[in-house]
């Protein structure tokens, strides 16, 4: 038990440094894994039958993706996109909520893939040339 602490508290520090050093593009790339992580471990507790794990977890990603993803849309920057981003993020939470409801693995699976869609498009992005990514793919902007 100790020794699981001691790697959580390890974890947790490491999560917050490179938070801490992280671009805002890393940021948002950071907010994906952590919302697919949590709902990797929101399967893994559901498959168990650990009904107060699997509602942490989907709680968890509800959070990152209601109070860091949608957060982060500038609408002034993003126009459309951002709007339509706000959309997804808000269907994503609702259909976790009903995973929940439900213990649907389903449910887990659609939004896991929908950020996977997202996360990396959002990595492409990255890999662009700056002229490219300015002129070809408009996302919305990200506030520091």
């Amino acid at each position: 038990m100790y020794a699981r602490n001691a790697i959580n508290a390890y974890a947790q520090v490491g999560v917050q440094t490179g938070a801490m050093s992280a671009s805002p593009h890393g940021l948002i790339v950071m907010l994906f894994d952590g919302a697919r992580a949590a709902i990797a471990r929101s399967r893994f507790h559901m498959d168990a039958g650990d009904i107060p794990g699997k509602g942490n977890a989907i709680s968890k990603a509800i959070d990152i993706i209601d109070n860091g993803l949608r957060a982060a849309l500038d609408h002034n920057a993003g126009g459309e996109i951002a709007a339509d981003l706000e959309a997804l993020y808000d269907y994503m939470s609702r259909r976790l909520m009903l995973a929940n409801l439900r213990s649907d693995a389903g449910l887990l699976a659609e939004v896991d893939g929908l950020l996977e869609s997202l996360a990396s498009a959002w990595a492409q992005i990255a890999e662009a040339p700056p002229s490219v990514a300015a002129t070809e793919m408009p996302v919305p902007a990200v506030e520091n």
